[in-house]
């Protein structure tokens, strides 16, 4: 990320009303605090933002719970719903680094939670559970409810940058969770159209390309440092949003681990720092 000049930072400090607090302008600030930057100096270069959904946008660890109940308890299941959200997930990155290693083909996400599913399932005695029990099961990530703050600010921020998902998530998964929760994409981007998963370079860059933008072009926002890491080493801008309870009460990060150009609790403080 290029830096300013340190006088052009140092005044641009001074008359801000908020400091920020991981980076701003590629500057480090507070790396103990977490509030949000104002974004002024990056909105001239910014064109579109790119972001993250399984954790950032939408809760996924409550949905696939709930829709798991729903499910299998009306099956007579009884089983420890957000255990069982978990052990799904836990599957998540093993399933995908599969495909990045080159070890099987690209197969869409829908697809590898499947696989996920089937390798849980000896786990929680749901071998005998029919077919169509498990194909509406594995739709569970289609079904998924935006954090509160999300579809609100996302709006607003529509208004001035071009927006997209750059996901793992295959089109037809990002589709029905925008049609659930309001999202208005201008692209759905991501894993499907590279061909790859995160967090390979190459899905970022596809993701600028179909846009016809520059990597810098470009800020990826995540609540995962390792995903905004991973964005930032092809040239992209990044924001961090947190979400300190995806995994559980306080199992989540409330701030991030590497350098970003913005860090915020919100969607709505993200839509702050870049259209204010």
């Amino acid at each position: 990320m290029n830096q300013l000049p340190r006088r052009t930072f140092l005044r641009n400090l001074a008359s801000s009303a908020i400091a920020g607090p991981i980076v701003a302008a590629g500057l480090a600030l507070s790396p103990d605090a977490l509030g949000q930057t104002t974004g002024k100096g990056m909105r001239g270069e910014v064109k579109a933002l790119i972001f993250d959904v399984f954790g950032t946008m939408v809760d996924w660890r409550t949905g696939v719970a709930r829709e798991a109940k729903s499910i299998l308890g009306a099956r007579g299941h009884k089983l420890d719903w957000t255990a069982f959200a978990d052990a799904w997930r836990a599957e998540y990155q093993p399933a995908m680094e599969e495909v990045r290693s080159g070890k099987i083909p690209f197969a869409k996400l829908d697809v590898l939670h499947r696989r996920m599913l089937e390798r849980i399932r000896p786990k929680f005695g749901l071998e005998k559970i029919e077919e169509t029990a498990l194909q509406e099961l594995n739709l569970a990530w289609h079904r998924l409810d935006a954090w509160p703050d999300v579809t609100p600010g996302l709006h607003r921020l529509r208004q001035k940058f071009l927006v997209g998902p750059c996901s793992n998530g295959n089109i037809s998964l990002m589709v029905d969770l925008a049609r659930r929760n309001d999202f208005h994409w201008d692209a759905i981007l991501g894993a499907e159209i590279a061909g790859d998963y995160k967090l390979k370079p190459r899905v970022y860059l596809a993701s600028a390309e179909a846009l016809g933008l520059k990597p810098e072009q470009c800020m990826m926002v995540a609540a995962h440092s390792s995903d905004l890491k991973a964005a930032t080493a092809t040239g992209m801008r990044a924001a961090h949003v947190a979400r300190p309870d995806e995994h559980g009460p306080g199992k989540g990060e409330s701030k991030p681990t590497v350098q970003v150009d913005l860090a915020t609790r919100s969607f709505l403080e993200l839509a702050d720092a870049l259209t204010t």
